[in-house]
């Protein structure tokens, strides 16, 4: 395994792997995994809809510096769910109760994703500016 040198190499890294998954894919994933842990968490399903299914068009129109932060967000929010909910999931098969590491979870998730459509909210007010 070879160390990465240089920022160009993980900018290429990040867009080689975009290409493979476009990002409102990898959003709605996202949003499917979320609603796994607001399960264990016994918080009601949220709607795909709205400001949630629009967020893919609209970080294409943001600042290319916003677009870049999405992609990283968005690999940030998987890295950190993946490991969270094979956790749940190991809590539950030992017979416990996983609710309460959900909802923290789960807050965990809702922040973050609060400030990814936050990017495009201020990508919005720059631009009207």
């Amino acid at each position: 395994m070879t160390a990465i040198e240089s920022p160009e190499q993980l900018k290429a890294m990040r867009e080689a792997l975009a290409e493979r998954r476009p990002l409102s894919k990898r959003w709605r994933e996202l949003h499917t995994l979320g609603q796994l842990i607001a399960v264990k968490a016994q918080l009601s399903s949220e709607p795909f809809e709205g400001r949630l299914a629009d967020f893919p068009d609209a970080i294409v129109d943001a600042a290319p510096w916003h677009r870049d932060l999405a992609e990283q967000a968005l690999e940030d929010i998987d890295a950190m769910l993946q490991p969270g909910l094979t956790a749940l999931q190991a809590i539950e098969a030992r017979g416990h109760d996983a609710t309460a590491p959900a909802l923290a979870l789960w807050r965990e998730f809702y922040n973050a994703r609060e400030g990814l459509l936050g990017l495009v909210q201020s990508s919005t007010k720059a631009s009207a500016e």
